[in-house]
């Protein structure tokens, strides 16, 4: 184990660490003494080489210690109200405590918009990559003042996984306040015991990840083996440890056996096909035969007219769509280069036959092989 760990680990050279509210959270809004012990430890890696990208939540803790509000926050508008009071305070704690140990941070607050359009995604991978060059620390959060459900991460260990991608983090970190991935929930089973190692997601592993939150986390355990799921796809081990761990970063770095590790799979998609995958919204659905899933699945082909059976929703051209076998199972996502209503006319037909029937044929695919990305993952080495 012990060596496996040290394997995957040893060359990790950037990393993406994400905090929950959870670790964050203590008697002041926020635990002052945890986030100062997790910057040292923070700055102690930048001084060491590696490139360091945080993604934070704690904005609404902070904002509803300011607010002296005790229960829960119900209404999207309390929420929006006590992150934008609370991140100011977040980042004021981060900044004069990285400083301290000689730092600088950038702040970046992100809806899903801003991933899910192609030119600001590359906006956002560009300032991210010039802040490491500067050894300048960049703190993510979601802009949750402004954020509503259509542009919404859902919980910040998705933010961490698509920011994981941009950055092409060598290694993803998730503290929490869990010892980690565990055969069952360890609140309600003394019995439980910690899995500190998963080369391959099964039914059980995700069985054994509960949903519950806590009372200031907005994903449970759950979000995040669905997050460790989506960075080992591109190829990223992810660790989920306890964050109040004294030195729980540099452990972790020296192979010591802390919380779960997640292994990379074998085959993983690259940069662009992640995006697809895991970033952009379907905006309809393709429904196909066996004989193209199989094309599709095990030969790495594109999709052609004549594998279509059914086309659901209204959708143009390049936007992205899920293709699904006719039990509805999903099996992947693509951008398509025709038009709803032109892929109902040809589906079914030869790539021969489509001019005659649209008057024009800019492709012959539907959605070639390089703007399709696998989303059936039944083990690590297939994708």
């Amino acid at each position: 184990m012990k060596n496996i760990r040290q394997e995957t680990l040893s060359s990790a050279k950037k990393i993406l660490i994400k905090v929950g509210s959870a670790v964050l959270s203590g008697t002041d809004g926020l635990d002052l003494k945890i986030i100062h012990a997790l910057v040292k430890e923070m700055s102690d890696l930048v001084r060491q080489g590696y490139s360091v990208v945080l993604v934070t939540s704690g904005a609404i803790v902070s904002g509803k210690h300011r607010l002296n509000v005790t229960g829960e926050l119900k209404s999207i508008p309390e929420k929006q109200a006590a992150a934008a009071i609370g991140q100011g305070r977040l980042m004021r704690v981060y900044s004069k405590s990285f400083e301290k140990n000689g730092l600088y941070v950038a702040q970046l607050l992100l809806t899903l918009s801003d991933l899910t359009d192609r030119q600001r995604y590359l906006n956002i991978r560009n300032t991210l990559s010039t802040l490491t060059e500067w050894r300048v620390t960049p703190i993510i959060n979601e802009n949750d003042s402004v954020a509503v459900d259509e542009i919404k991460f859902g919980d910040n260990d998705n933010l961490a996984a698509m920011i994981a991608n941009i950055v092409e983090a060598d290694l993803f970190i998730n503290l929490t306040s869990t010892a980690g991935l565990y055969d069952c929930n360890p609140a309600e089973f003394k019995k439980a015991k910690l899995i500190p190692l998963v080369s391959e997601f099964t039914d059980e592993i995700e069985a054994a990840a509960t949903g519950e939150t806590t009372a200031v986390g907005m994903g449970g355990m759950k979000s995040k083996v669905l997050a460790a799921k989506k960075v080992t796809a591109i190829g990223i081990p992810c660790v989920i440890a306890p964050g109040k761990r004294k030195k729980v970063l540099a452990d972790i770095l020296a192979g010591k056996e802390i919380g779960t590790l997640f292994l990379p799979m074998a085959d993983h998609l690259n940069s662009k096909k992640y995006w697809i995958a895991f970033t952009l919204h379907p905006r309809g659905k393709l429904v196909i035969d066996d004989g193209a899933k199989k094309a599709l699945l095990e030969k790495g082909k594109s999709l052609l007219p004549s594998g279509i059976v059914d086309v659901e929703g209204d959708f143009d051209l390049g936007d992205p769509v899920s293709c699904v076998d006719r039990e509805g199972a999903p099996l992947a996502k693509g951008l398509v280069n025709y038009n709803s209503a032109e892929i109902r006319k040809i589906k079914g037909l030869k790539t021969s036959q489509i001019s005659q029937v649209l008057g024009h044929k800019d492709y012959d695919e539907v959605i070639h092989r390089d703007n399709l990305a696998i989303t059936k993952q039944n083990s690590r080495n297939k994708l």
